[in-house]
């Protein structure tokens, strides 16, 4: 049961028009600039509550995911992003959650849970912003602490291909392969203790959520988590 359900989550109608056109356009796209390959559709769970959650090496991981996901889910983003033009024109039509990086935000946090006890899914991106290289960088504890709250699956998804030179490249004619790889649900264990304990034992499970994003990667994109990446 998720702790303490919001009323029911609901996305203005005005977006699910934009969605409806939003999302073919880019998958559309991406079809047209790249090679896609998608791996592993077998383990989403339709139609149910969980986090999706993708390395973000550059600003091309989330319409990727986005478009190319079989189902859909919301999506949050850095709150910067409603500044800059153009994007702040699609994750607003898209009707994005904008979260201030390194604060804790309640009204966020609240219709996070909404989302979820309305029985949607969710994407998330656990570093908290893009890393502009292909290894990872270290999560933040915040995806522990949402699965702590709404008891819901993880679905580790790998994300290949999306580098900052991506479009420079596919205007050159160079049509480079864009990678999906679907992990296997997971259910992160149960936090213990209270302080500091509880804030380690957080992260020890942000860090598990990465391992098993690392491990659907080449070793060039595991970063930080390279020697702890756990295989599928």
């Amino acid at each position: 049961m998720i702790e303490q359900p919001e009323p029911d989550y609901r996305v203005p109608w005005p977006n699910k028009i934009a969605r409806a056109f939003i999302k073919p356009l880019f998958c559309g796209i991406f079809h047209l600039l790249a090679n896609i390959k998608i791996t592993g559709h077998e383990n989403i769970p339709f139609r149910q509550p969980y986090l999706a959650v993708i390395n973000h090496v550059s600003t091309f991981d989330p319409p990727f995911f986005l478009a190319l996901w079989p189902e859909m889910i919301e999506a949050m983003g850095a709150s910067d992003i409603w500044k800059r033009p153009g994007q702040a024109q699609l994750v607003r039509l898209y009707h994005a959650i904008p979260v201030h990086r390194g604060e804790y935000d309640r009204v966020v946090f609240d219709r996070i849970l909404s989302i979820l006890a309305s029985g949607r899914p969710l994407l998330l991106a656990p570093e908290g912003g893009r890393s502009h290289q292909e290894g990872m960088q270290r999560a933040r504890p915040g995806v522990a602490y949402i699965v702590e709250r709404a008891q819901v699956p993880v679905i580790p998804v790998g994300i290949v291909g999306t580098t900052d030179n991506f479009i420079k490249k596919a205007m050159r004619g160079e049509r480079r392969l864009l990678e999906m790889r679907i992990g296997k649900p997971l259910v992160l264990p149960s936090l213990e203790g209270k302080g500091n304990e509880r804030r380690e034992s957080r992260q020890r499970n942000a860090d598990l959520v990465m391992q098993h994003i690392a491990g659907l990667l080449p070793r060039s994109y595991r970063g930080v988590y390279t020697e702890t990446a756990v295989e599928p």
